[in-house]
């Protein structure tokens, strides 16, 4: 039987592959296949609510289609793209076809883009995969399965009817008495199959298609007229539609198949140890309860429904009643059932109770990763830094600061004390509960536990090293201090004599040498002592060397005190020795020096105390001769003249002092205090002394000219001469302006004197007053005139010769008419005419009347009310005519 099995179905598969590839290129076969993998796909996705039109449309953006795989497949798939764009819906299908590849399937040839991009052949295929591999393949049949158990499942349900010979999945379908054999094997009720004939397929078919989608819940994938119209029925569209048969008449052993597959799965016991794995677990059982067992329980009610009315109506039809196979019988369903039931009986308590106990070790090992990542931070590095011997190089300082950071340290260490001893106690905790990563944990414990002994150790051993350096360090700073309390003025003191023995001393008598001599013989006897202290101070530094070679101590740095080494006191204690005999042979030689100058000293004082008074004399005889009037000027000047020669033959005691002042400056002798007199006083004395004689000559001479030009008498000249010298109280030569207002006060020229304007001099207001005075009626322009004659230089002062001058024109002139008009025209401003304001403001008070009183009104062309005639006054003034 096997056998003949075997034959026939080798002969079935032959021909099948011969038709596939004649019809390979046939529309009609895409048509019936578009139709029935169309039904076949929405008789899945109206389960999640929704439903394709069009097979390679609908399923492009790979949503739909990862929805069908879920339904059909009972499991999730990764969250698809919700974009639009073309790589979203390439996505979306990868994920699908990552998932169809994952259960065993090889795809060929089938890829995302030909999917997006609408390809219907590849649709198609993709499809039929889909329909192998779910629905299809799990069938089995007396140790066959797939395709061939499919067919023979077929064949033996449909074995008991006439004119039904299925061999293969497309021409033994033609006559739609297959179909209708099928439905009536398992509901009889609903065909009547003894009505059907052989020569009507097109109802047989709409028969069957019409029952199965009313009555069984089979969607029409078919069109009877595409059957019969095509030589050669699609094979996959048949064996789809088929399928659909089986997988709803096979109800029982799919049930049972169900419940042996589900029994093992809530009978596993085994814990996972992760939560992520139980909550897992929790949520496949949660599905379980809500989408996949409801179904089943359906299921399983119908199939007992279905079972009772069959057997009722075969009763009723006096047929033998319905025997399902060994194994597959109402009571071995229930049993089932009943196992199930036991099975799921506390699988969820369990799964709780595991997750709790999941919980609280995850809690624990997260609170130990806490805990030990929190204390490994907390001692990363502590080990090297206990281990480090900055001690040997630091300072006193450094150390007090490294004791006080090592005591913080050890606060610090005691505090994490109680950490330790909670990671050892959470890591116990997880070895009593089991916890699937404790060989990990006792390591990570063991580790810990090692390493905070290790820090134990090594902080004690540095606390020891850091006292013991410590005590070393104040010994040595004590004898540092020392060190620089004695080094300092010692070195302060070689430094200040090593100073004082280069000192280039400035000295310019013997006193000032005879002292620096004996305080340097005083200097010379402090010496012993001082050698004395070198070598204590050098004592205390080699005290420090000893105890740094005794002990190993690795010093830092130099002493913190000072900076003075004994290298550094050496070197100037044996320069001051050096420089004692120096300075010994300076004074020595200093000391000559200062007797050779005091000689030059008494040399040049000798002369100058002679030649200083001999000048001084000589300028007070020249003074008095040219203020003295004895004789007549020629007598003066002659008497001058042998000044002059007398002066002139002392020139050679002046150069032999100059010899003599030349020594002492060779010498650089700046002080002498045997004289008062310098060179600078002799020379500046001698050219006073010429200059005087020269310039009186030359007075004397300018007087003589000026009498003789101005007819000048003899007692006129000894007058001026006689007020000149009386106010010229500083024998300055000159007059200052109060001094030439006296003087002209003198001579009989009555000039206000403003007691509040005593300043020392003569301003323009006084002397224009003087020379209204004397007889001159004169605004500012004339005053202006007269001083510029007087002073032409504005010195502020007036000289003998000016002031003869001006007495000389004042005796020898005479006012004209013309010269009184001009200087009334200078007060009217250049007019023709003056007015009575100008005149009171330009004259005194009784000047100005006089004049007012005596001046014609003006009747000129440009006369002005109140204008009066100054030219015709002036005139009628000199004699020319009457007022």
């Amino acid at each position: 039987m096997d056998h003949y099995d075997s034959q026939q179905t080798n002969d079935y598969m032959q021909p099948e592959e011969d038709w596939d590839r004649d019809l390979l290129l046939d529309p009609a076969w895409e048509k019936q296949q578009r139709k029935t993998f169309t039904a076949w796909c929405n008789s899945h996705l109206r389960k999640a609510g929704t439903q394709i039109e069009n097979i390679e449309e609908d399923f492009r953006d790979g949503l739909k289609l990862m929805l069908l795989l879920e339904v059909i497949s009972g499991e999730r798939l990764a969250k698809p793209e919700r974009g639009k764009m073309r790589v979203h819906k390439i996505s979306n299908v990868n994920k699908a076809l990552d998932f169809i590849a994952s259960k065993g399937v090889k795809l060929v040839s089938i890829g995302a883009e030909e999917i997006v991009d609408g390809n219907v052949k590849m649709t198609l295929g993709m499809i039929w995969t889909i329909i192998l591999r779910f629905a299809i393949q799990d069938i089995s049949v007396e140790e066959t399965s797939a395709k061939e158990g499919l067919l023979l499942w077929c064949q033996r349900k449909t074995a008991p009817y006439k004119n039904v010979n299925i061999q293969n999945f497309h021409i033994s379908w033609k006559d739609g008495l297959g179909f209708c054999a099928l439905i009536h094997r398992h509901r009889p009720e609903l065909i009547d199959y003894g009505k059907l004939r052989k020569d009507d397929p097109l109802t047989n078919l709409n028969t069957a298609f019409d029952v199965a989608e009313k009555y069984l819940d089979i969607p029409k994938m078919l069109d009877a007229e595409d059957i019969v119209g095509t030589a050669r029925p699609d094979e996959k569209a048949i064996m789809t539609y088929v399928s659909s048969f089986y997988h709803a008449f096979s109800g029982a052993q799919k049930l049972l198949e169900w419940i042996r597959r589900t029994i093992p799965w809530l009978e596993n016991r085994a814990p996972e140890n992760t939560m992520h794995a139980m909550q897992q677990k929790l949520e496949d059982f949660r599905d379980y309860r809500r989408l996949h067992k409801p179904p089943k329980v359906q299921e399983k009610c119908q199939l007992e429904i279905n079972f009772n009315t069959l057997q009722t109506k075969l009763r009723l039809s006096n047929r033998p009643a319905f025997m399902p196979s060994e194994g597959r019988m109402v009571s071995d369903i229930n049993n089932a059932w009943g196992c199930l039931e036991q099975a799921e009986k506390g699988y969820e308590e369990w799964l709780l109770n595991e997750i709790r106990r999941l919980e609280r070790l995850d809690h624990l090992a997260e609170k130990f990763r806490q805990k030990a990542s929190i204390h490994e931070a907390w001692t990363d590095g502590k080990e090297a830094m206990l281990r480090q011997k900055d001690y040997e190089t630091a300072t006193l300082s450094e150390i007090k600061a490294l004791l006080k950071k090592h005591e913080a340290f050890e606060s610090d260490l005691a505090a994490h004390q109680d950490r330790v001893e909670q990671i050892a106690a959470i890591a116990q905790e997880l070895n009593e509960l089991d916890y699937y990563d404790s060989p990990s944990v006792n390591a990570r414990c063991q580790k810990i536990c090692d390493q905070w002994d290790n820090l134990g150790a090594l902080t004690q051993k540095r606390r020891e090293a850091l006292e013991r350096t410590e005590k070393l360090l104040e010994t040595i700073d004590q004898l540092y201090l020392e060190y620089a309390k004695r080094a300092a003025p010692f070195n302060n003191w070689m430094e200040g004599a090593m100073e004082d023995l280069q000192d280039t001393f400035i000295v310019h008598t013997i006193e000032e040498i005879q002292g620096l001599t004996t305080a340097h013989e005083q200097f010379k006897a402090t010496l012993p002592d001082a050698d004395k202290e070198r070598l204590a101070i050098l004592g205390i530094h080699n005290e420090v060397s000893k105890i740094v070679q005794t002990y190993h101590v690795n010093m830092a740095g130099t002493n913190p005190y000072t900076t003075i080494t004994p290298q550094e006191i050496n070197g100037k204690w044996d320069h001051v020795r050096q420089l004692v005999p120096r300075r010994d042979q300076a004074l020595t030689e200093e000391h000559a020096r200062q007797q050779h100058n005091e000689r030059l000293r008494k040399q040049f004082a000798a002369q100058a105390n002679v030649i200083g008074p001999w000048i001084q004399t000589k300028m007070e005889e020249i003074g008095r001769i040219s203020i003295e009037m004895h004789g007549t000027l020629e007598d003066q000047l002659s008497h001058l003249r042998q000044y002059e020669k007398s002066i002139v033959n002392y020139k050679p005691k002046i150069d032999q002092l100059e010899g003599d002042h030349q020594l002492i400056q060779e010498a650089l002798i700046f002080d002498n205090k045997h004289t008062n007199y310098t060179m600078e006083h002799i020379r500046v004395g001698w050219e006073q002394l010429l200059t005087t004689i020269a310039r009186t000559i030359n007075e004397v001479e300018n007087q003589i000219l000026t009498r003789d030009a101005k007819g000048i008498s003899q007692e006129q000249m000894n007058e001026f001469r006689a007020s000149f010298n009386h106010f010229d109280r500083d024998h300055s030569g000159t007059l200052g302006p109060e001094e030439f207002k006296a003087c002209l006060i003198s001579l009989g020229y009555d000039i206000g004197n403003d007691p509040q304007k005593k300043t020392g001099m003569m301003d323009t207001d006084d002397f224009r007053a003087c020379l209204i005075s004397m007889g001159y009626n004169m605004g500012e322009a004339e005053f202006a005139r007269i001083m510029s004659i007087v002073d032409p230089n504005r010195l502020g002062v007036v000289t003998f010769q000016a002031f003869i001058d001006f007495m000389s024109r004042e005796t020898a002139d005479t006012d004209t008419a013309d010269q009184v008009m001009a200087s009334f025209k200078i007060l009217a401003g250049d007019k023709n005419y003056i007015t009575v304001d100008e005149l009171r403001r330009e004259l005194p008070p009784d000047q100005a009347e006089y004049c007012i009183a005596r001046m014609a009104p003006y009747s000129g062309p440009d006369a002005v009310p109140g204008a009066l005639d100054y030219m015709s006054f002036s005139t009628a003034l000199y004699g020319e005519s009457d007022l």
